[in-house]
């Protein structure tokens, strides 16, 4: 069985650049806003808001890492009208 040595090519996913340039817009935003949720946490007192925050912050960063690989494991469809 012949295999192609490009992941993306296997994964299949084939994307338009205007859903692209949107994950890489929502990709900074919820980075910038972990950085921003995560200065905040040097201002909070209750640990339960502390834990809360830190969860919120993780989600953040989680979140933009998996649209990350996606866009990584994706190519942008030539000629598209986007």
């Amino acid at each position: 069985m012949l295999q192609n040595s490009d992941p993306r090519i296997d994964e299949g996913f084939e994307i338009s650049s205007r859903f692209r340039r949107t994950l890489e817009e929502r990709i900074t935003r919820l980075e910038s806003d972990a950085e921003w949720d995560e200065a905040l946490i040097h201002h909070l007192d209750d640990m339960d808001h502390i834990r809360r925050q830190r969860r919120l912050v993780a989600a953040e960063r989680v979140e933009a890492l998996r649209m990350r690989i996606f866009l990584d494991r994706s190519r942008t469809r030539n000629g598209t009208r986007d």
